[in-house]
């Protein structure tokens, strides 16, 4: 057959085999802690199952591994409900977990660094 573009050929199963598919969903990501984050999604995840998450961090993009600690509604918006889940990052690699680390150091010193305003020093009695 030359129009059979396969290297192997496959093979019939009598009984149905079950599978699962790995399907990344659009979420926002409300706040991040070097150990997990508090994402907000269109869908309820369950508590204790466990996820795949593709994280932008600035200029990176890794994929991490994490447990779903808690989740609830967070709030109705244009008509969907938006959930709001903890998530426990586990079991990551060190260049994952280095990424994380370094993003999180990054914000807290962007928003350490102080406000400059314009203005003028009064003189006393002015």
């Amino acid at each position: 057959m030359a129009d059979n573009k396969r290297d192997d050929v496959r093979v019939p199963i009598a009984a149905p085999l079950h599978g699962e598919v790995k399907v990344f969903q659009p979420m926002t990501i409300l706040d991040v802690s070097h150990g997990g984050a508090r994402v907000e999604t269109p869908f309820s995840l369950q508590v204790d199952s466990l996820h795949e998450f593709r994280l932008s961090l600035g200029d990176r993009s890794i994929v991490v591994k994490g447990r779903i600690a808690h989740c609830q509604i967070g709030e109705l918006k244009e008509g969907v409900i938006l959930y709001r889940a903890g998530v426990e990052f586990i079991e990551n690699p060190a260049h994952a977990q280095a990424a994380i680390d370094d993003f999180v150091e990054a914000l807290k010193t962007a928003q350490r660094a102080p406000v400059v305003v314009d203005g003028q020093i009064a003189e006393d009695g002015v």
